[in-house]
């Protein structure tokens, strides 16, 4: 099957929450490569294993399965000849009691007469090598007890390291004042005196190490050392007699292999079946029946994604004279969600799983074609109607009496006209091809088309024009009608607009048919933000000629009085004079105190109050005759 349609019909999702449920690491895998299954007899015993497994569950709880990918990388190991660690044994122990675990519980279905419970009769339980590894192994190493010449040997061992350490003590007790401490010490797997160097003569002995300050030297006594040969040569003994028994097992291990190997794989296979008993359960699925008459009948379905306390029951049924549904209704209907929820029942069914219905009798289908969404391809730069055409045709060139199609929204993305006609002529290829077919529309000639053609029959999503909601029932034998007038008139559009939209959809006679809540003529209009156009030339002309030179101004908020010296700019900003210094301030910030003709005669030559005499001097001199004079600023 087509990753592309698992994709759209969602099964990959259906796939990552049954994979969860499995335990190895090859069931999972399995679970990623179901396909469908083409032969009757194969299908059905499929089905009749998962609702086996369901049973088995239901009645004696999970199986007790564990992940054994780890158990075959130790028999790998066993086979190159290697030598297993007694923590690669305990693993092997563990999958073997696993294994009788399994079988037990296998063997207490038989009283249900399960056909499952009889794979009991397939494992092996190779109690020999199990009881042999729980015997030599303990706690990831070899046990004391695993041979009579091990116990004897670490006997020996214990020994000779008391014996050391008495010998060692003993001196230690009759050489105190030749000591730095009262106590024995390791040094390099060597038990030494802490002599005083000093005193080192005293101690016969080899120098093992010495202290930091080299006040201190650690002496293995020369009575001690021959215990340390006889130690070294013990616990050679010790690791050749636990490599003996590492060896031993890992050759039992190696001869049990190939059954061990079946055991792993029988418990891969139980682990696959057991997954879709979990998920029938979860999805609270139940076994269909399947036909090879092109026939499905689904009662109570829903989309296995969807919330079961949400999802409302889908009633459907095709097959016989019946091979193609034309579905129509308002959006969010619920038209895709009907169509996915058909195909996806249908996918699982032919892939050995039970379905979401209360009962479902489902046809083998050779293949499961749909185009559903935009299909926008962006890398290619096809637009949606490009998209949806080429999706189009691959199912028409793919499409048999044999397969399943479902199509969403037909004939969509371009002219009405044009995608209406385009809807039909793909309707009536699919029809002559004798395929079972969902589709979705909006063209009402598509219902026209669908209540003439041989095969097609309309179906409607229910639609409450009360509360605006879609009820999401399937209505089949029924073409749905257009609610949009309907929402308007709820949704408050006045009648006088509605009738221009019935009169431009069906012409003058239909305007009759409808009758309108809402009588409103005209649309109620809302305050909205008004605009401010900037300030024109004549505010600003208003503003230069505000202040003369020579009025009389109070400066705020220091509340000085001052004299204008220059008008206001295109900024705002006027220049005062204050005592002893000129500023430039904002106009905003100045209030005219006395205007300068109440105080100065007409045509009063203002630069005897503002330019010093100096400056006056030069400006009357440049007025008569050239000079070389600078006006100096008086900033």
């Amino acid at each position: 099957m087509n990753m592309n349609i698992e994709r759209q019909i969602e099964f990959d999702k259906v796939k990552e929450i049954w994979t969860n449920l499995a335990v190895t690491d090859w069931a999972k895998e399995k679970i990623r490569e179901t396909t469908l299954y083409f032969s009757e007899s194969e299908l059905k015993k499929h089905l009749r294993n998962t609702t086996d497994a369901r049973f088995l569950i239901e009645k004696l709880g999970m199986p007790p399965l564990q992940n054994i990918s780890e158990i075959r990388e130790v028999l790998m190991i066993a086979e190159k000849g290697d030598c297993l660690t007694p923590y690669q044994l305990e693993r092997v122990e563990k999958v073997l009691v696993s294994i009788k675990r399994l079988k037990d519980y296998l063997q207490r279905g038989k009283i249900f007469e399960n056909s499952l419970a009889y794979y009991d009769e397939n494992l092996d339980l190779l109690s020999e090598l199990r009881e042999e590894i729980c015997d030599k192994i303990r706690n990831g190493a070899v046990d004391d007890y695993a041979s009579k010449e091990l116990e004897r040997i670490r006997k020996e061992i214990v020994k000779c390291e008391e014996q050391m350490k008495q010998k060692a003590e003993q001196i230690l007790r009759s050489n105190k004042e030749c000591m730095a401490d009262n106590y024995c010490t390791f040094r390099n797997g060597r038990i030494c005196l802490p002599v005083k160097k000093d005193y080192k003569l005293k101690i016969s002995g080899s120098i093992i190490d010495k202290s930091s300050t080299g006040s201190t030297l650690f002496i293995e006594p020369s009575s001690v050392s021959k215990y340390y040969e006889e130690l070294q040569l013990l616990k050679i003994s010790e690791e050749n007699e636990v490599y003996r028994i590492l060896y031993t097992l890992s050759a039992f291990v190696l001869a049990s292999a190939p059954v061990l190997y079946e055991n792993l794989e029988l418990m891969e296979k139980l682990d696959f079946i057991f997954s879709k008993g979990k998920l029938s359960i979860d999805m609270e699925a139940t076994e269909p029946t399947i036909n090879t008459e092109r026939r499905i009948k689904l009662q109570e379905a829903r989309h296995p994604l969807m919330d079961k306390e949400v999802a409302v029951p889908l009633q459907f049924e095709v097959g016989g004279a019946v091979r193609g549904i034309v579905i129509t209704g308002p959006n969010t209907g619920g038209k895709t969600v009907a169509i996915k929820t058909v195909m996806l029942n249908c996918i699982m069914a032919q892939c050995g799983l039970h379905v979401t219905c209360k009962k479902a009798d489902i046809c083998m289908n050779s293949s499961y074609l749909c185009d559903i969404g935009d299909g926008q391809n962006l890398s290619e730069n096809l637009s949606t109607f490009s998209a949806h055409i080429t999706n189009v045709l691959d199912v028409l060139s793919e499409v048999n009496q044999d397969s399943l199609v479902i199509m969403d929204e037909l004939g969509s993305g371009t002219d009405p006209t044009e995608g209406m006609g385009i809807a039909i002529a793909i309707l009536e290829e699919l029809r002559k091809s004798g395929a079972i077919f969902l589709v979705t529309t909006h063209y009402p000639e598509v219902k026209e088309y669908a209540d003439k053609a041989e095969d097609i029959v309309n179906a409607r999503m229910t639609f409450n024009k009360e509360t605006l909601r879609p009820t999401y029932q399937l209505i089949i034998g029924e073409a749905g009608e257009s609610c949009a007038f309907y929402i308007a008139d709820k949704l408050g559009m006045p009648g006088e607009m509605l009738k221009v939209a019935i009169q431009a959809a069906y012409g003058d006679g239909a305007v009759k048919t409808y009758s309108f809540q809402n009588r409103g003529d005209n649309i109620k209009k809302k305050s909205a933000a008004k605009i401010t156009k900037a300030k024109t030339g004549r505010n600003s002309i208003e503003l230069t000629t505000k202040y003369k030179i020579g009025d009389s101004v109070m400066v705020y908020p220091e509340k000085k009085i001052g004299i204008v010296c220059e008008p206001i700019n295109e900024k705002g900003v006027l220049r005062v004079q204050l005592p002893n210094r000129k500023i430039w301030i904002n106009h905003k910030r100045v209030k005219l105190h006395v205007a300068a003709t109440e105080l100065y005669p007409e045509d009063y030559d203002f630069s005897i109050i503002f330019e010093s005499v100096e400056n006056r001097k030069k400006r009357h001199d440049m007025q008569r005759k050239y000079t070389d004079a600078m006006i100096e600023s008086e900033e």
